[in-house]
């Protein structure tokens, strides 16, 4: 049986949650002169999260679990030894869904490493392992690839992807585009699927819709648009504007589109462009925690994200050291949404 069938969706990201999901950034082979500063950057977010709910951390031993618990400080972190590659719970631990009767159940998908390129040991497990800690939880598997970073979701039967990401980027290459479509609406409690077409320069994840467009609310988006000429993203802004332009949701409602800047050109330390986003913020229930990137945008961005979540605070977190691992804060968060009176 589907979570679709079973009467599970995913409900949309704004809706009240028991809990955040975040890893503790552990490994210096990858991470390198950056590992202390996403450190910093993950303490932020942590303590800004659970200013109004539960952070569940996972840590890989001891050591960094004590490093974790003084750095944060926080009551409401609760640590879980499980093995993980890296800290990008969006795309690794499992999505959460809800039923009508309050009910919280998870399910997981195939994990081939971002389409083959970043395969690092544990991390195909960790969303089998958070569904076992949760006990008594029901718990789906479906049997096709996908990352949580690649779907976006109105929490009204709507979802967003890309086709660079789930039918070009070395995951379901066997399946078709209707076929794929039925799968996601299965998984995910939906009835539609709209398709967008390619992602940001050098991203890492092959066009995950995170970094490119984000529901506010059922009908509403937020997507970024270049203001500088050597803004890297300047024609995959330009046309995925237009692409959303035209789209009608589940309710057959057109998308109203909120404009934001783009960061525009940010490198590393070498001159490479980085695919750094706005839209990778993540809400939680107290906060929204916006990324920044040292960008002459930085404030107009926080300000126009912040005023969308009337009751939250805005949270600007410089995201640089996390995006030296090829993501923001959307992409290490995963959210556990809170279960109603009776429910698991």
């Amino acid at each position: 049986m589907t979570p679709r069938e079973a009467g599970f969706h995913m409900p949309a990201e704004w809706t009240p949650h028991e809990a955040t999901w975040l890893a503790w950034p552990s490994h210096p082979e990858l991470w390198g002169e950056h590992l202390e500063p996403a450190r910093a950057a993950v303490v932020r977010l942590a303590q800004a999260v659970a200013a109004g709910e539960r952070v569940e951390m996972l840590t890989l031993d001891p050591a960094s679990e004590a490093h974790a618990r003084r750095a944060i400080g926080s009551e409401r972190v609760r640590f879980h030894r499980v093995p993980f590659g890296d800290i990008w719970l969006r795309d690794t631990a499992p999505l959460f869904l809800v039923d009508d009767h309050g009910a919280v159940a998870s399910v997981r998908f195939s994990f081939n490493g971002w389409g083959g390129k970043y395969v690092l040991e544990h991390d195909a497990r960790v969303a089998e392992r958070i569904a076992a800690l949760r006990s008594g939880a029901r718990a789906f598997a479906m049997p096709f690839v996908l990352e949580g970073g690649a779907v976006e979701i109105d929490g009204e039967g709507t979802v967003l992807t890309t086709r660079q990401c789930m039918l070009r980027g070395q995951r379901n290459d066997a399946m078709s585009e209707r076929g794929l479509e039925r799968e996601l609406c299965d998984a995910l409690g939906c009835q539609k699927v709209l398709w967008l077409e390619d992602g940001l320069r050098n991203d890492h994840t092959d066009g995950h819709v995170d970094t490119l467009v984000r529901f506010v609310r059922p009908a509403v988006v937020v997507a970024m648009e270049s203001r500088a000429p050597d803004d890297p993203n300047r024609d995959v802004l330009r046309a995925l504007l237009q692409e959303l332009e035209v789209m009608v949701d589940a309710r057959g409602r057109r998308l109203e589109i909120v404009r934001i800047p783009s960061p525009g050109l940010v490198t590393d330390a070498e001159g490479r462009v980085m695919p750094a986003s706005f839209a990778n913020f993540y809400v939680a229930n107290a906060c929204v925690i916006v990324p920044t990137y040292g960008s002459r945008f930085d404030d107009e961005a926080v300000s126009r994200i912040g005023g969308l979540f009337p009751g939250r605070a805005v949270v600007a977190v410089d995201a640089r050291p996390v995006l030296s691992g090829g993501g923001a804060f959307h992409c290490i968060t995963q959210q556990q949404p809170s279960a109603a009176k009776g429910g698991t």
